[in-house]
């Protein structure tokens, strides 16, 4: 947690700052901009003011706003289960503190729920816009809209956390149903937008090469396009009484989710940065990246839905069962899984062999790239 303050620290620290010899840099325009306010309230003004952050940036900075105030509440939480071990050990009953539970529990989704919800998407959909245009050469589609949706997600993602809370009793209903079910319900709205504007830009773009940029970018969209629905299903008052803590949660809407919309949303973004990072090394097989594509886009919707399957067949998650009877789903799960796996050593060993072992030796040595200390001091020689 202590880096994960450094980091959103060191990144607003980059947008904001003024570099020596520069003029002062307007720290408040460039916070808005940033936030996606400024595309906000571009809607109501006549003359749209510029932005002064690009957009793919301004989504990192939002993500990371989400990202300091979960590591406030995932630090709090983590001294509080310290406190309670440490009096445990010492023989003191804390059990009956000041704590409440519910308000606990409360609390601590919110934080987390930063994460799961709000920061995931807000950085996925920045990634989609940045290789949207690496890959077309084009400016992002409804940009001003992208970037007004970055600071909407903001206030979703801070008050839909009570979708997590459903099934207990002590909640209020009146959280079950704003936060939880209507909240919950905007997402598909704000996500829907950056499906929407990143699709448009490839379409516009046309024609377009299927290189392995943009078909694992569109795998990378289609997970989302299936986890989030899934989310939405559960976030409903009925069916959340049929799916809470079932493998339907952590198969259907949260591996999908990661396995197919973030991670082939990270491999897009390998792909593309490979030839740039490694000035323009040729990818050693390209059958190679189609096995890796089509084994891991199989195998992980392919695991989700099994496990969601065996969800809706009552398979409660964090439970074992000896009996044999979810046996058929988990080793349809197990098959595809272990497709996931051969697809991540493929890729492993693709990129290796495209930089040869002294690349992959090279990577772990000290950069032979001029640092802008040294610049300046070859400047001062000369």
């Amino acid at each position: 947690m202590i880096g994960t303050f450094l980091y959103t620290y060191n990144v607003f620290k980059t947008i904001l700052y003024t570099p020596e010899g520069w003029t002062k840099q307007p720290s408040g325009k460039l916070l808005s901009s940033a936030l996606g306010l400024e595309g906000l309230l571009n809607f109501f003004r006549r003359v749209k003011k510029e932005h002064l952050v690009p957009l793919p940036i301004a989504a990192i900075s939002r993500g990371t706003i989400d990202m300091g105030l979960n590591a406030i509440v995932i630090s709090s939480a983590g001294v509080l289960i310290l406190i309670y071990m440490v009096g445990t050990i010492f023989g003191a009953e804390l059990k009956d503190t000041w704590v409440d539970a519910l308000l606990y529990k409360n609390i601590f989704w919110w934080g987390l729920d930063l994460i799961a919800d709000g920061l995931v998407l807000i950085f996925v959909a920045g990634t989609w816009y940045l290789i949207a245009m690496l890959i077309t050469g084009k400016d992002l589609y409804m940009q001003n809209i992208a970037r007004a949706a970055l600071f909407t997600e903001m206030i979703v993602s801070w008050t839909v956390w009570s979708h997590h809370l459903m099934s207990d009793q002590g909640q209020s209903n009146m959280l079950k149903v704003l936060s939880g079910e209507v909240v919950t319900a905007f997402e598909l709205v704000t996500q829907g937008i950056a499906v929407f504007i990143t699709l448009v830009t490839l379409w516009r773009a046309r024609p377009l090469k299927m290189t392995n940029e943009l078909k694992f970018l569109l795998a990378g969209i289609l997970g989302f396009m299936l986890a989030v629905p899934a989310g939405i299903i559960q976030a409903d008052l009925g069916m959340n009484r049929i799916l809470h803590n079932t493998q339907w949660i952590i198969g259907t809407h949260v591996h999908v989710a990661i396995l197919v919309g973030l991670t082939m949303t990270l491999y897009s973004a390998i792909y593309v940065l490979f030839p740039i990072l490694t000035n323009g090394a040729k990818l050693y097989s390209q059958k190679l990246a189609n096995w890796h594509f089509w084994l891991h886009l199989i195998g992980s919707i392919g695991m989700g839905a099994f496990m969601g399957m065996a969800g809706m067949d009552g398979m409660l998650r964090r439970a074992v069962y000896t009996n044999g009877e979810y046996d058929f789903y988990m080793i349809l799960a197990g098959i595809c899984g272990i497709m996931i796996m051969a697809a991540f050593f493929i890729f492993i060993y693709n990129i290796i062999m495209s930089i040869g072992l002294k690349g992959l030796i090279g990577i772990y040595q000290p950069s032979k790239i001029d640092t802008r200390e040294s610049v300046l001091e070859d400047k001062k020689e000369s």
